[in-house]
C-alpha cells in the first residue's frame, strides 16, 4: 500500500482525507490518505523520515509550506517563483515541490466557461492562495491582472513575483491600493474576472461579515465573480453579486481542483471532481 499524507497544523478536520481516499478507491489503487500535524519545528524531522520511503508524497498546508519549498530538492515554476510548495511527489528519496492552489482555480475557471487567456482580472489579495492564483493566472497568459494589495509590504511581494514571471509570461501586471475606491471601481469596470483571495467574508473569524466590494454599482452585468472561500457556501460578497444578477462562485471547486492535480501528480489518475463535490458538499 502507498501512502500520502497532509502536514500542517491545524489538519483534523480537513476534507482531503475523504476526498483523496475516495479518489484512491474510485480508481482501483492500494493508496491511503492520512494527516500529521506538523508545524514549522517538526517538519525537518517528519520529512526526513517520509522521504526515507514512508510515502510517495504528501500535501503541506498552513503553517508549513514555505517552510517545505525549502527542503525539496527539484521545484515548479510556480513553487519556485512563490516560494511555497502544497505538494510533494517523493521519487526514491527526490522530492519533488509543485503549488496547486493556482491550477485548482484555473480548472474551476474552465469548467465555469472563463478560462483566463487573454482576460483582464482584478484580484483581491497578496496572500499565499492569492500569490499561487497570481502565478498561475499570468502562466496561462491573462491578458491583465489588477492585485489591490492592503500594505506596502504586500506590494513589494507582489512586484518581486511579477518580475519573476516576465521571462515566462506577457501578462500585464499591476498593484494597486484599496485606499481609494475610485481605483477599485475603475478597475473592476473593463475587467471579466473577479477573484476574492482574502479571508474576508469567512466564517467564525471578526471579518465574516465583511466585503471588501463596497457596494453592488461596483460591479458590471458581465462580471464573473468568484470567492476562494468556502465556509461559508455564500459570503457577504457571493450575496451581493447573485442579488445584481451575476454570475458567481465559492471555493469548493477550487478545494477540489487543487486535489485533483495533487492526485494527478502522484498517481497520472483522474479525479472524478463531480463525485467528489457531492461527496464533500
Amino acid at each position: 500500500m502507498e501512502r500520502y499524507y497532509l502536514l500542517g497544523s491545524p489538519v483534523a478536520h480537513s476534507l482531503s482525507p475523504a476526498m483523496m481516499n475516495y479518489t484512491f478507491q474510485k480508481n482501483g489503487l492500494d493508496a491511503k490518505y492520512e494527516v500529521i500535524d506538523t508545524d514549522e519545528t517538526m517538519l525537518p524531522e517528519v520529512v526526513h523520515e517520509l522521504r526515507a520511503g514512508r510515502a510517495a508524497g504528501w500535501n503541506v498546508t498552513m503553517p508549513v509550506k514555505h517552510a517545505m519549498y525549502a527542503l525539496c530538492d527539484e521545484l515548479s515554476a510556480e513553487s519556485r517563483i512563490g516560494k511555497s510548495v502544497n505538494t510533494v511527489l517523493n521519487r526514491g528519496g527526490k522530492l519533488y515541490g509543485y503549488t496547486t492552489d493556482g491550477a485548482g482555480l484555473m480548472a474551476a475557471l474552465q469548467r465555469a466557461g472563463e478560462p483566463v487567456a487573454g482576460k483582464k482580472i482584478v484580484l483581491l489579495g497578496t496572500g499565499g492562495a492569492a500569490s499561487a492564483i497570481l502565478i498561475r493566472a499570468a502562466l496561462d497568459q491573462a491578458g491583465e491582472i489588477a492585485v489591490f494589495a492592503n500594505r506596502p509590504s504586500s506590494a513589494v511581494h507582489v512586484r518581486q513575483i511579477a518580475e519573476e514571471l516576465l521571462p515566462l509570461s506577457e501578462t500585464r501586471i499591476r498593484i494597486c491600493s484599496y485606499e481609494d475606491p475610485s481605483v477599485l471601481r475603475e478597475e473592476l469596470q473593463d475587467s471579466r474576472i473577479l477573484i476574492q483571495a482574502t479571508n474576508v467574508g469567512m466564517e467564525h473569524t471578526e471579518k465574516e461579515a465583511a466585503c471588501l466590494i463596497p457596494d453592488s454599482s461596483f460591479l458590471h452585468r458581465d462580471l464573473y465573480v468568484y470567492d476562494i472561500i468556502y465556509h461559508p457556501k455564500e459570503t457577504p460578497l457571493l450575496k451581493m453579486a447573485r442579488e445584481a444578477g451575476l454570475r458567481a462562485e465559492n471555493g469548493c471547486s477550487m478545494l477540489i481542483g487543487q486535489g485533483a492535480e495533487s492526485f494527478r501528480i502522484w498517481t497520472g489518475c483522474d479525479m472524478p471532481v463531480d463525485e467528489v463535490r457531492a461527496l464533500l458538499f
